[in-house]
């Protein structure tokens, strides 16, 4: 029996006594997971990210491990419920107009002290200073730097279109307004190439492509290592005892911990490895993050029919934002339907060893949005579930 069968039969034998449709976690693979990103990370503690997460009890296992500290989220709310939670060290790596929320942190001085908050603009700091509502505590500040790689004179861009923030001297102009306003303080600087940690370079049947990728972010990693490295300084003239420099997420760690002026990585979706990451020729990882779909009919040779299924996962929308049946392994969706909302056909020679009531596994497009769809996850160690743990969605957090 092969490792996928080997695991299929694992994963429905712990699951036996439950009704799909069901997400699980195999708890080895995400430890396995877990100790790659620090093995890449050589050194430099790897910041969580949340949002590839959504289960408190899983940020608390990995954040209980070597090699991690702290978390980035993703609103302000979540921000806050995970302070209260006892996280002590919550980087919001977005920026927010939450105006309530802001008057909640600056009213908490327990809540002040564990949450950053990123600002690319001193309209943001406004926002916040009218949010206050009374309250007095200072805020703690990140500032965020625009990754993008610009080629042909700029009129070419490549990356996320997120700050607006490019240039030393920027960065360094606002980290001035941050220091001569009260109630707020520089603490770190983060910037996120998503260009590079998000983009795989090893695209099945398109070596050209694969090649142009390669090419594309070799270069990006050289001009925002070059001016990264001079943000930082600038910056660090400005503000001399920034906490942290943070940069990176998972397809990226080694390279990104490999510069000198960074001093923590991004990672979360490498936790649970969905297929989005695995076009990459610098790593590999175990998928840990799977979800049933019962089989509830067989329309004829070659085909079964699961229950729902269609969750697409955000950004551009293609074939590379949905899930995709995984175990067993061979089938695939009927383009005339692909996965649907409340049925999904599909197609190959395994249907026909399918019987109703059984299991199809599938793996996410992304990591934590899988969550969005269920409200508990099975964490399952060897072929038992050890554990049923909520996810955002299951604790009624739904924050995006």
């Amino acid at each position: 029996m092969n490792s996928a069968a080997t695991d299929r039969a694992r994963y429905d034998r712990a699951t036996a006594h439950l009704d799909a449709p069901l997400a699980i976690v195999d708890l080895d693979a995400f430890d396995a997971n877990a100790d790659d990103l620090v093995r890449r990370a050589a050194g430099k503690p790897v910041r969580v990210a949340s949002k590839s997460v959504r289960c408190r009890a899983l940020l608390e296992r990995v954040l209980a491990r070597p090699g991690f500290a702290g978390i980035m989220s993703y609103t302000l709310a979540e921000s806050l419920w995970l302070a209260r939670s006892g996280f002590e060290d919550v980087l919001l790596a977005y920026p927010s107009a939450d105006r309530a929320g802001f008057g909640e942190l600056a009213s908490d001085a327990k809540l002040a002290g564990a949450v950053t908050v990123t600002v690319d603009d001193a309209a943001q700091l406004d926002l916040i200073d009218a949010a206050r509502d009374g309250g007095a505590e200072e805020i703690r500040v990140c500032l965020e730097l625009d990754t993008s790689l610009r080629l042909l004179g700029g009129r070419v861009r490549i990356g996320a279109r997120r700050s607006p923030l490019r240039e030393p001297a920027q960065l360094a102009e606002l980290a001035r307004a941050v220091a001569a306003r009260p109630g707020f303080r520089v603490v770190g600087l983060m910037a996120y190439e998503g260009h590079v940690a998000g983009v795989g370079d090893s695209l099945a049947g398109r070596p050209l492509r694969s090649r142009t990728i390669r090419l594309m972010q070799g270069a990006a990693r050289k001009e925002l290592a070059a001016r990264r490295a001079e943000v930082v300084r600038a910056v660090r003239a400005v503000v001399p005892d920034l906490e942290f420099v943070n940069g990176g997420g998972t397809g990226s760690v080694q390279q990104t911990a490999a510069e000198d002026a960074v001093t923590e990585i991004a990672a979360g979706s490498g936790l649970y490895m969905p297929r989005l990451f695995d076009n990459y020729t610098s790593f590999s990882g175990r998928p840990a993050a799977l979800f049933a779909q019962p089989v509830v009919r067989r329309p004829g040779v070659g085909v079964v029919t699961v229950l729902g299924g269609g969750y697409p996962a955000s950004g551009a929308a293609g074939v590379d934002r949905l899930p995709v049946p995984y175990l067993p392994q061979g089938l695939r969706y009927d383009p005339q339907e692909g996965a649907g909302e409340v049925q999904t056909p599909l197609l190959g020679s395994p249907a026909d060893d399918l019987l109703i009531g059984d299991r199809v596994w599938f793996r996410h497009a992304k990591a934590g949005e899988l969550c969005e769809r269920f409200d508990t996850l099975h964490l399952i160690e060897g072929d038992r579930v050890t554990e049923s743990v909520p996810t955002y969605r299951g604790e009624g957090r739904t924050f995006l």
